[in-house]
């Protein structure tokens, strides 16, 4: 006897298989994905990190520029300590010439001559005064020129004048102060 089956018999399909370029293309996809991921999150955190040093930098910048405000102010400060402690040294220098000037005539002034007027520009002095003789003006004159501290004296003449009874003598003297 033979057999027949007439049912059918159903049978399974073997199932296409997949073509390789679209495996490949949703690899590549899914690794290109990933990748980028990776890549946004790196730079992500690179650039936070470069923000922060930003402001880092910026506020040690801004403290650096104040300490060279600071700096600058001091520099100023000090030279114009230095200008003034110059001016006084030169003051204390000059302030003691005068006073050697007349230390000076005063020891060299004879008995019987007086001193009027002196008049200093520089280191030229211009002497007026009155005398009772003309020997003692001519002293005065003399022991001017042996001072160490006068040059160049000169005497530009004597003028007889009276005052009722007395008769006295009034004079012009130019000198120079020594340098040093």
């Amino acid at each position: 006897m033979i057999r027949v089956n007439l049912l059918q018999v159903k049978r399974k399909k073997k199932p296409k298989a997949v073509p390789v370029f679209i495996i490949n293309s949703v690899l590549f996809t899914l690794a290109a994905v990933i990748a980028s991921g990776y890549l946004f999150y790196y730079l992500s955190s690179q650039l936070a990190t470069l923000q922060q040093q930003k402001k880092t930098n910026e506020t040690l910048i801004t403290d650096l520029k104040n300490k060279i405000k600071e700096v600058e102010n001091y520099e100023s400060q000090k030279q114009t300590l230095e200008k003034r402690t110059g001016i006084i040294e030169q003051l204390k220098k000059n302030q003691s010439l005068p006073v050697k000037i007349l230390s000076e005539m005063a020891s060299v002034l004879p008995n019987g001559v007086w001193l009027q007027s002196m008049s200093v520009s520089g280191n030229e002095i211009k002497i007026s005064g009155t005398g009772f003789t003309n020997e003692d003006v001519v002293n005065y004159e003399k022991n001017l020129k042996k001072s160490a501290l006068f040059t160049d004296v000169a005497l530009h003449g004597t003028q007889k004048a009276t005052s009722g009874k007395i008769v006295t003598y009034q004079f012009n003297i130019t000198c120079k102060v020594k340098a040093g």
